[in-house]
């Protein structure tokens, strides 16, 4: 990558337009099948590694241990209404929406564990885009080690993309994903930037053209179609950027970040695999393969507010807790920028914020990981409920399926905390809710 980047300086102009030619070339070139489409993916989702590079996220040297419980109600007959308007169980909704993995934890202890025929405990599974809130966690630590100022701007730490529409842009828009690049996060559509940096992706795993095609040279061919800092728009180009920039600020490769900042500590019980391109660049934005326990642990330490349980009988900080606390509060802005996106029909009075989302639910407000084909983390603080599902859906997206799944989870928390559904209320400007 650094004799390229040297390439780059020498005469940005005319590289820039023959990196762009040469994506718009491969379309015809990569005839490969598609691991994640349907029903390739039921296998392939469970073992990535096998078809793709990918480099070792290591795990804890002891696993914090996930004890089993007796829930107070047969998780798998909880009621969930659906958005076609029948009522079915939660096993029903399982099936039909294609699950490979569920695990729920209530107060720290798994209640119900199930796995499809492909799968296994001890499997890693893709996450797909649960990899995001993975990297904005890895942030908010470099930044509590004043490593890393979300105020500055992106190109103080990569120089690189002032050729780019990421120019003027800050850490901060990054996070939040407000920059104004043009990013089309629109999977089938063969003509939008994101089909584009996966065929740069596939091109340079497949040895291509060298290490000239992949993740981070694709960025350099963005532009930006709008001011910085303006309205929420979902774009995987930002999370990869964002990898780009606490690697050069920490001066380290994303799977040793992952695995000494926040796999390692929080205890994982198995090494997790992040994919990466053909020059070593991992995928930030969408490329961690783990177990759908350790997969739980994660989202047991978002719950427990970025801590973990430590050998003195107190609480180790793996994600500092301000960091946390700054996602669950929304206020005006960040409130208004995602009113203003399409996202706002996906979680009405939503917000999305340091790489995670947030929606109001019937028992408060609900921190969501979401990754394509239907992977979810489900974390809700007044239930104390972790929910963990990993799937292979035959498409990259079904509104349908989210709903369920969402709707499934919910009732599951509301059915173990013994809770009443309320009606959400207007929250205050900056108010943590689901405390």
């Amino acid at each position: 990558m650094r004799c390229w980047h040297r390439r780059w300086h020498q005469s940005h102009g005319l590289m820039r337009e023959c990196l762009i030619w040469k994506g718009q070339q491969m379309a015809e070139m990569d005839a490969r099948p598609d691991w994640r489409g349907a029903p390739h993916n039921r296998w392939a989702f469970w073992h990535v590694p096998d078809l793709l590079p990918t480099q070792a996220v290591r795990c804890a040297s002891t696993a914090r241990p996930l004890p089993a419980a007796s829930p107070t109600v047969d998780v798998r007959t909880v009621a969930v209404d659906r958005v076609d308007g029948t009522s079915s169980s939660l096993a029903s909704v399982l099936t039909d929406s294609y699950t490979d993995a569920c695990v729920v934890l209530h107060d720290g202890a798994v209640v119900f564990e199930e796995y499809a025929e492909e799968g296994h405990p001890d499997l890693t599974h893709t996450v797909m885009s649960v990899t995001k809130p993975l990297v904005g966690c890895v942030t908010a630590i470099l930044v509590e080690q004043e490593m890393l100022d979300p105020a500055r701007l992106v190109t103080d730490y990569v120089p690189e993309l002032a050729v780019s529409g990421y120019a003027g842009a800050s850490v901060r828009d990054l996070l939040d994903m407000r920059s104004g690049i043009r990013f089309r996060e629109e999977y089938e559509d063969a003509t939008s930037e994101a089909s584009e940096m996966d065929r740069w992706v596939a091109a340079s795993q497949r040895g291509d053209d060298g290490n000239r095609l992949g993740a981070y040279p694709y960025l350099l061919t963005l532009e930006a179609d709008s001011a910085h800092g303006g309205t929420f728009r979902y774009r995987s180009a930002e999370t990869v950027v964002l990898g780009w920039v606490c690697e050069r600020a920490s001066g380290q490769p994303m799977a040793d970040l992952l695995s000494r900042r926040i796999w390692g500590p929080m205890g994982a019980e198995h090494d997790a695999r992040l994919i990466c391109d053909g020059a070593g660049t991992a995928m930030h934005a969408g490329g961690l393969c783990a177990t759908a326990r350790d997969v739980a642990r994660f989202g047991q330490l978002l719950l427990d507010g970025g801590t973990v349980p430590s050998s003195d009988g107190g609480r180790q900080v793996v994600v500092p807790a301000r960091w946390l606390r700054q996602a669950w509060a929304v206020d005006a802005d960040i409130r208004g920028a995602f009113a203003d996106s399409p996202a706002e029909l996906m979680f009405p009075g939503g917000w999305f914020r340091n790489q995670f989302w947030f929606r109001p639910g019937p028992y408060g407000d609900v921190l969501v990981c979401l990754g394509v084909y239907g992977q979810m983390v489900h974390v809700n603080r007044t239930t104390r409920t972790v929910c963990v599902k990993l799937s292979s859906w035959p498409t990259v997206g079904s509104p349908a399926l989210l709903q369920d799944t969402i709707r499934s989870f919910d009732a599951v928390g509301g059915a173990l905390s013994n809770a009443d559904a309320r009606e959400v209320r207007q929250r205050l400007p900056g108010v943590v809710t689901g405390m």
